[in-house]
């Protein structure tokens, strides 16, 4: 079957039809009707993105400023604050969308990249929401591990963390919403008791070395990584919700989803980094970059009731991997088109079954990875950021009435993609002598830092404005 000519949902198997009934979402990137688009509950996006980032992950990005570049927890912070105060803008504004297009956010960007196009973008996420979910994985596996005492391994650990994301995400967007809206709750209770019994250590840090340009763009880079790199799903989550909700709401509620959960770890994790030297039962813990059981240790004044805190924290990363598994199981429909028949939660089987072994893997190798993977991360995500949101306000007048909705799945009435991939990978020219990285240093990053994130997202846009001017005069419509 040509997937192209499917413009309307296949019939649903008893199957389907049954789990439909259990509260099973199987609707994939087909459109919704803005008469299904009913959903008034609007702080669900607030909570979706509040539950997902309170957890370990964050708190270990926010530790890579001391441990990794060398920065004061003064100098860290403020990184921190700043760049995620610039940078959780951009997917909380993609999340305004949602309600009035009611399409996902890689269907969205057919608008611009194309039908074939996108599948560039698409493949790119799909590796870093796969990436992520390793680095929740193992994270959540080396916590649990840390609290059996090494009885449990984190192959084991990694295994419980990612059936419970299954799980969520098989079910899909009324279940995750009920589980994100409960999830963080326990979490940050522990890491508030984690901070009251750990506190005294965290006052008056040892003092830093003055920092460098260089060290503070490439830490920021970094944290850049960790939030931009929503936006390519950042609609995935609203399109229920009624189309007249202001966007105003939508965008405030995303951002501080966002900002509260991030910058608040992050920080808790460059202090306790930084303090971790000093404290010998920290310091054992954590060993080998062992986040898990630096957390462990910080809990080990309360005795038994720490270790069953530091269990909560361990399922902290499932409700960041809840959401990812959710929009992998959208993205592989785009990145394989005649697959769009195949119910949706199919994929969050096959996403963990990916994830699970990849995780087991990487294990041992968490902090590499998590450097690496998220000083990369931020080049593509800032690209493909700047040219959605130029073909939104330039090219659609900011107007959600010029998409034409009918044509989602239509290559021949879509743009081509040629202009959007072109300004992406041209880009590239200028962000490669920028980067630094483990593996590579670029020859203006040696000067300058990391700088790659903020030349793709400046540079893409001034390429993207002229190269889709030239395609809509070509073909004569958007």
């Amino acid at each position: 079957m040509d997937s192209a000519s499917i413009t309307t949902e296949p019939h649903k198997s008893r199957w389907t039809q049954r789990l439909l009934t259990w509260g099973v979402e199987s609707r994939g990137v087909w459109p919704v009707p803005i008469e299904e688009r009913t959903d008034t509950q609007f702080s669900k996006i607030f909570f979706i993105w509040f539950s997902a980032n309170t957890n370990i992950l964050s708190f270990s990005a926010g530790t890579l400023g001391p441990v990794i570049f060398g920065l004061g927890l003064r100098d860290t912070c403020l990184v921190i604050l700043f760049f995620n105060m610039l940078c959780c803008a951009l997917p909380s504004y993609l999340t305004t969308w949602g309600p009035k297009l009611g399409m996902r956010q890689m269907i969205i960007a057919r608008y611009a990249f194309g039908y074939y196009g996108v599948i560039v973008p698409c493949i790119l996420n799909l590796i870093v929401m796969c990436g992520f979910s390793v680095l929740n994985c193992i994270l959540g596996g080396q916590t649990l591990s840390s609290v059996s005492n090494g009885n449990l391994s984190w192959t084991v650990g990694i295994v419980i963390i990612a059936a419970i994301a299954l799980l969520v995400s098989f079910c899909g967007y009324k279940v995750l919403n009920w589980y994100e809206r409960v999830a963080w709750i326990p979490v940050l209770v522990t890491f508030v008791i984690a901070l009251g019994v750990g506190g005294k250590h965290l006052i008056n840090p040892p003092p830093a070395e003055p920092a460098t340009p260089a060290a503070i763009l490439s830490f920021a880079s970094t944290i850049a990584g960790f939030v931009v790199t929503y936006s390519s799903l950042s609609s995935d989550f609203t399109n229920y919700f009624r189309p007249e909700v202001s966007s105003w709401k939508i965008f405030l509620y995303s951002y501080f989803g966002f900002l509260l959960p991030i910058v608040t770890l992050q920080c808790l994790g460059a202090a306790v980094a930084v303090a971790a030297s000093s404290v010998p039962a920290w310091e054992k813990g954590y060993v080998g970059g062992n986040v898990g059981g630096l957390l462990e240790a910080m809990l080990q004044p309360t005795k038994g009731f720490g270790k069953f805190l530091t269990v909560l924290l361990s399922l902290s990363v499932a409700g960041n991997l809840t959401a990812t598994f959710y929009s992998i199981s959208l993205n592989v429909q785009i990145l394989i088109p005649p697959l769009v028949v195949v119910p949706r939660y199919v994929f969050s089987l096959i996403a963990t079954a990916i994830v699970v072994p990849v995780s087991i893997v990487g294990a041992h190798r968490f902090y590499d990875t998590l450097v690496n993977f998220l000083g990369l991360i931020g080049y593509w995500a800032s690209a493909f950021g700047a040219i959605v949101i130029l073909e939104h306000i330039i090219f659609r007048k900011n107007d959600p009435g010029a998409y034409d909705t009918r044509i989602w799945n239509d290559p021949r009435r879509l743009p081509s993609g040629i202009a959007a991939v072109g300004a992406g990978i041209a880009c590239f020219g200028l962000v490669v002598p920028c980067m630094e990285q483990v593996w590579f240093v670029g020859p203006i990053a040696k000067t300058t830092g990391d700088i790659g994130f903020e030349v793709a997202f400046t540079l893409s846009g001034l390429l993207y404005i002229p190269f889709r001017a030239l395609e809509v005069k070509l073909r004569g419509s958007v």
